[in-house]
């Protein structure tokens, strides 16, 4: 094969992938992880072999559109872990993560899945994870979070989150913030605090 027809192929080859990943990312945001990898196809302008050729299962196409989001959440649970007061900390956490997760419905999805093949996903989740529980712990040891907090009690929330519905963007980013404000209150430790039903754990579910 000629080395010109070579490159060109390489170049289409990676401006494919590409297309696939921002068209993804897109639809994945506005209709989350359900969105058929046809649909995903079709709006990349690519044919469906194309799609599969570069992104054999919708596992693997979910884990690298979401990536960075992945990455941006951990920072955000970082800047958290990092602030000297970590009830503030732990507020700047469910402020940032929910209105992350209010712009990609597929990133909330993501979250709150398996992903058996994507092992740097699941690190990531399992770091975030550990992290949140660590800044809860400090929360709750300064008198700031209520006593009978437990992790999956934010995972429940985040799932809640998920139910969020609104005709623009913008409308779900402001019910999502007054939803954000609910939860800090719900999760603060006050006198008057009635003792909660045993916790619930969520299972995370698997992406066909």
């Amino acid at each position: 094969m000629p080395e010109d027809l070579s490159q060109v192929q390489r170049s289409d080859a990676i401006d494919n992938r590409e297309r696939i990943l921002r068209a993804a990312r897109t639809l994945f945001a506005a209709e989350g992880l359900d969105v058929p990898m046809r649909e995903v196809a079709r709006r990349a302008d690519v044919g469906p072999a194309t799609l599969y050729r570069h992104f054999p299962t919708k596992e693997i196409l979910a884990t690298e559109a979401l990536h960075d989001q992945m990455r941006a959440c951990t920072a955000i649970v970082d800047e958290g872990l990092a602030d000297p007061d970590p009830a503030r900390g732990f507020r700047h956490v469910i402020e940032r993560t929910f209105e992350s997760n209010a712009h990609s419905r597929g990133f909330s999805e993501a979250f709150m899945s398996t992903f058996p093949r994507a092992r740097d996903f699941a690190a990531d989740r399992e770091y975030t994870l550990k992290a949140l529980a660590e800044l809860a712990n400090r929360a709750k040891d300064r008198g700031y979070l209520r006593k009978d907090f437990v992790l999956d009690d934010l995972i429940l929330m985040l799932t809640a989150h998920r139910g969020i519905r609104a005709d623009s963007p913008a409308a779900r980013v402001a019910a999502s913030r007054r939803f954000a404000a609910y939860v800090i209150q719900a999760f603060r430790a006050s006198a008057e605090t009635a003792p909660l039903p045993p916790p619930a754990r969520i299972v995370p579910e698997s992406i066909p």
